[in-house]
């Protein structure tokens, strides 16, 4: 080959070489290129930091449009009507010498009526809603207004300070309700919705997802019933009593409060769960009040510092600190040191959790405490007591244990003891009422310092002291004969079975 055959084929081998060079290293830049690309289109930005469409994102989202249309004609806005007491004249204030001297106008002005409101989730076609306690407790009037705009004056059937809730009723029937759901089947993560009427403005749906379960805030009420479902749906004043809904249009929970420095949503609320709601319904519908089981302990959750106080090698369950005279636990042969870790089979590892199913509970029901007791699990049976220490049925107003009858009085009647309001024992037989030393005749002007003017007054001040967290439950009474005589009664209402 001659010289020059020979440097064409270097030439021909060195421009392969350098092509295949070439190309292999445009791929390789290319392909980072396309990786850089890919990368920021993932992220929904140009390589150049514009937003732009991104193609490979999921098209299934999370859609609430029939929960929430289901939800929003069930949620009612509730408006309470509160009309303060005036306080009664001063008997000498009909003395002729002092009106001589201060006129007979001498009255404190008639107190303004108080207007709150509030939401509600109706629970039958036949006008039951169940609401918070805290939205009703002391209304003269409650209306309800739906979603379609119809309006309705509603009755009060009952309400529970304890676990701040209350059942009205309104008349008419065929009216859109939303279901109970599972509470307990909640989890956490999980999407609910949160139905309500906040700061005015109607039907308000909010979204968010269950942060905790079983959760106690420390509201500082005694013998307050504490299982809360946390939720970072937006919450707001205006929506108490309103629907804590899954994704199922189920109701899980009422919504009850926030947890704010300043009064308005900062992202924790927390909501009542439907399984406690419906055995507090269920009670308010068929007694009036509610049926409340106790356990008859004092209790201390127990945690790390607590265990190695005590020398016990775990940390989780509930240490029972003392037992009460008379009291289930009691009769059941639990003993202080006693750590209870289950209620029928359920974990209650907090103290809300033990509350929370003790309270799903009426006097009389059977229950397995499952304990640790020497560093051995032992199931004990215990028969649930009531706060009076027996199993009997509480009753709301049942006045023949009272043993009085009651009469309003006339304008004649107040003006001429001298005062503005008032309710006549009208009639006295074998009762409390008779015990405490009451006749007939007496003007009751205030129980528990309260004002009186009906005896619908007295009826629910009944119930809110039979409802209370109050061992002794007495009603304390201030009130004047019809010769001027002032006079003061405590009766002991705390067994209303004689």
């Amino acid at each position: 080959m001659s010289n020059y055959g020979k440097k064409l084929l270097s030439l021909t081998a060195v421009a392969l070489i350098s092509s295949s060079v070439s190309i292999g290293a445009y791929s390789i830049l290319n392909n980072k290129e396309e990786e850089k690309t890919a990368e920021f289109v993932s992220n929904g930005m140009d390589i150049n930091g514009r937003f732009i469409n991104v193609s490979n994102t999921s098209n299934q989202a999370i859609d609430f449009t029939g929960v929430a249309d289901m939800s929003v004609n069930a949620v009612v806005s509730i408006r309470s009507t509160t009309t303060p007491k005036q306080s009664r004249q001063i008997p000498q204030m009909q003395d002729p010498f002092f009106q001589f001297f201060f006129g007979q106008g001498y009255n404190t002005p008639a107190p303004r009526p108080q207007v709150s409101s509030g939401s509600g989730v109706i629970i039958s076609n036949d006008g039951y809603i169940i609401t918070n306690n805290h939205v009703i407790e002391g209304a003269d009037k409650v209306e309800v207004t739906l979603n379609d705009k119809r309006m309705f004056n509603a009755k009060i059937v009952g309400g529970d300070p304890s676990t701040d809730l209350a059942l009205l009723k309104i008349e008419g029937e065929d009216f859109p309700m939303l279901q109970f759901g599972n509470s307990d089947m909640l989890r956490v993560g999980e999407w609910v919705l949160a139905v309500g009427n906040p700061m005015g403005l109607t039907s308000t749906v909010t979204a968010g997802i269950v942060s905790a379960k079983g959760r106690s805030i420390g509201t500082g009420k005694s013998m307050s019933i504490e299982s809360y479902i946390q939720t970072d749906a937006a919450v707001n004043p205006g929506n108490s009593g309103g629907a804590l809904v899954n994704t199922n249009g189920e109701l899980v929970g009422i919504n009850t409060m926030i947890l704010s420095q300043t009064g308005n949503y900062i992202g924790y609320s927390f909501a009542v769960p439907s399984n406690i709601a419906i055995k507090i319904v269920n009670d308010l519908k068929e007694y009036g009040i509610v049926q409340r089981a106790l356990l008859g302990v004092s209790i201390i959750e127990m945690n790390a510092d607590f265990a190695k106080e005590k020398d016990i090698d775990f940390i989780n369950g509930i240490y029972i600190e003392s037992i009460n005279d008379r009291s289930s636990a009691m009769e059941a042969g639990l003993k202080r040191g006693d750590i209870i870790i289950a209620v029928d089979g359920i974990e209650t590892y907090t103290t809300s959790k033990l509350q929370e199913q003790i309270s799903l509970h009426h006097p009389g029901d059977k229950v397995i405490i499952t304990i640790i007791r020497n560093g051995k699990e032992k199931d004990i049976e215990v028969t649930l007591k009531n706060q009076q220490g027996d199993t009997s049925i509480t009753k709301p107003s049942d006045y023949g244990v009272l043993g009085a009858g009651f009469a309003e009085l006339t304008d004649k009647q107040k003006s001429s003891y001298g005062i503005s309001s008032g309710v006549e024992v009208s009639g006295i037989k074998e009762g409390k009422f008779q015990r405490a030393g009451i006749r007939k005749g007496f003007i009751i002007l205030n129980i528990n310092g309260e004002v009186v003017s009906s005896s619908d007054d007295i009826e629910r001040i009944y119930n809110t002291i039979q409802n209370s967290s109050a061992r002794d439950k007495v009603m304390f009474i201030t009130g004047i004969y019809p010769n001027g005589r002032s006079a003061y009664y405590a009766v002991d209402i705390a067994n209303s079975e004689e």
